[in-house]
């Protein structure tokens, strides 16, 4: 039986995705926070709930303390915890709101790989990273602190993977877009809270929050990224990258010059100011 340390297992994506590789026969170490959840994945077949915030590295350990328990050696680790949001760089309060998000999604990942990376030498397994499809799309407003976090995610994965060359372990980038899952009701109420409460960008972007709602794309079901998972996990030849749900507006924008993606924003703000 095949083995993977699986963090973000208690978020709506990743309690999906840990009961798909349950049922494909992966014994998964399901990695979160939530305790509640973290019970009930431990009532699946092939699942070992492990209490672990990745933002704290005495607790990273031990998780890898409670694997050791089981096995000295994992096929994969898949770093799937992450945080998402809307939020302003300049307004509220940007440090510590980018500060979390950079330590969840960039250095948890980080401290994850590192402290487990001997288990996954010693099976000569693979390491997933969760990017997005903000990774490497154009740039939406009011995303940016969760843009600038999957933005190091994909330099970290690629430096990594380049690093890790030369002891034959894949390092493969997952960029996902967005999925049907509780986490799109946080994103729109958090567009909503920022643009209520902003003093700078409220009269003219409280009326393009459809035009921003509507770049992120109709999510799709969670079952399309476990499919695109489990290649990832599976294939003898791994991809460097697998994407699953690019929304269709960034990728039409995705051959524009940068120049005119801005202002085609400014047009739309004109636009909704003069309605």
């Amino acid at each position: 039986m095949k083995s993977v340390f699986f963090t973000g297992a208690t978020g709506g994506l990743g309690e999906v995705c840990v009961r798909a590789l349950a049922k494909r026969g992966w014994r998964v170490f399901a990695a979160g926070t939530n305790t509640a959840k973290l019970a009930a994945l431990g009532e699946v077949p092939g699942v070992i709930p492990v209490r672990c915030d990745v933002t704290d590295e005495a607790r990273v350990q031990a998780a890898k303390a409670e694997v050791l328990r089981h096995t000295d050696r994992l096929d994969a680790v898949v770093n799937f915890a992450g945080l998402t949001g809307f939020a302003s760089l300049v307004e509220g309060a940007p440090v510590p709101a980018a500060r979390r998000m950079v330590d969840v999604n960039l250095m948890g990942m980080l401290r994850v790989n590192a402290a487990l990376f001997d288990l996954v030498h010693m099976a000569h397994g693979r390491i997933v990273n969760c990017s997005s499809s903000a990774g490497w799309m154009t740039a939406q407003p009011f995303a940016g602190a969760y843009v600038a976090s999957k933005r190091a995610v994909e330099g970290y994965s690629d430096a990594l993977r380049r690093e890790l060359i030369f002891l034959g372990i894949p390092v493969i980038k997952l960029q996902p877009g967005p999925f049907r899952t509780g986490m799109m009701d946080d994103i729109h109420g958090g567009l909503e809270g920022m643009l209520a409460a902003s003093s700078l960008y409220g009269h003219s972007l409280r009326r393009l929050r459809g035009l921003l709602l509507a770049m992120l794309g109709r999510p799709r079901p969670p079952e399309a990224l476990v499919r695109v998972l489990l290649r990832a996990l599976e294939d003898t030849r791994p991809r460097r990258r697998y994407r699953a749900g690019s929304p269709r507006l960034l990728m039409a924008l995705e051959i524009l010059p940068e120049g005119v993606i801005d202002a085609l924003f400014r047009l739309a703000a004109r636009w909704a100011d003069r309605r």
